[in-house]
């Protein structure tokens, strides 16, 4: 069963940019997602089916990037590739790895939480809702930390984020992806989303503002973004967890392990 669920998600990591409106660009055992206009920057991941990648396979993909001034990164399973972290980290990148979490079939989300609702294109908090994840993954973790309420208005100023959140609305209008935030008081304390590609569904960038953690917002948050997967009829949800403390979290709300969700790119300056 793990190896089919595997092979489902190899599928879904191929096709998803491409539904995201990137070019696929053929370096042999890599594949380069290269988007087209605006958008996500993807990054470079194994071709489906072909051999195990080498260090130089990595690195003609790597000075493609530097050419195209696109970020340096590479995604995989480990399982399904287990030969590209040697070849990544011989080609001077940083390789880390992360929980790749699947639900179980079965498995019943948490109970709704009162202060969750479910975002669509229109909706004037939308702009809050895209920034929070950043300002989440800024101070990893699961800690309570000092960034909360005052530090989104701040980061709401950034010119940047309206083509953000004007992205994500055309995303949300097209049925790409769905959304879902804890608001308090008119306020995005947490956010995330889910990513659609036939019956799989990612949930991705689950963030809390990290002075509004250990609330059981991200739980809340999550179990939306799976609610509403399921309606649309997904049969697989996915995610990977950021450390094995955000695991054993999802881990109580029914995800299961499958393996190692893979991330390369230049070691931080």
């Amino acid at each position: 069963m793990t190896d089919m669920i595997l092979a489902a998600l190899e599928r879904y990591y191929d096709g998803v940019p491409r539904r995201g409106g990137a070019r696929g660009e053929d370096f042999g055992p890599l594949t380069l997602f290269v988007q087209e206009g605006e958008g996500w920057q993807y990054y470079a991941r194994p071709a489906p089916g072909a051999p195990e990648a080498t260090a130089a396979d990595v690195e003609r993909v790597r000075a493609r990037q530097r050419e195209l001034k696109v970020p340096e990164a590479f995604e995989w399973v480990a399982e399904n590739n287990p030969a590209l972290r040697a070849a990544a980290e011989a080609a001077g990148l940083h390789v880390h790895a992360h929980p790749l979490m699947v639900l179980e079939a079965g498995a019943e989300p948490p109970a709704p939480h009162p202060d969750v609702r479910v975002l669509g294109a229109d909706d004037p908090l939308l702009a809050s809702a895209v920034t929070v994840p950043a300002l989440a993954f800024s101070a990893p973790g699961t800690a309570l930390g000092e960034a909360g309420p005052a530090e989104l208005a701040s980061a709401l100023a950034d010119p940047g984020v309206e083509q953000r959140r004007a992205f994500v609305a055309e995303m949300l209008a097209t049925g790409r992806t769905g959304m879902a935030a804890a608001v308090r008081d008119g306020v995005v304390l947490c956010s995330g989303q889910f990513n659609p590609v036939g019956e799989v569904a990612e949930i991705v960038g689950v963030g809390t503002l990290p002075a509004a953690r250990r609330q059981g917002l991200a739980l809340g948050v999550t179990a939306a973004l799976v609610a509403q997967a399921r309606e649309r009829g997904a049969g697989t949800v996915f995610l990977s967890a950021g450390d094995e403390d955000v695991a054993r979290i999802y881990g109580r709300a029914g995800f299961r392990r499958v393996g190692m969700a893979m991330i390369a790119e230049p070691p931080a300056r």
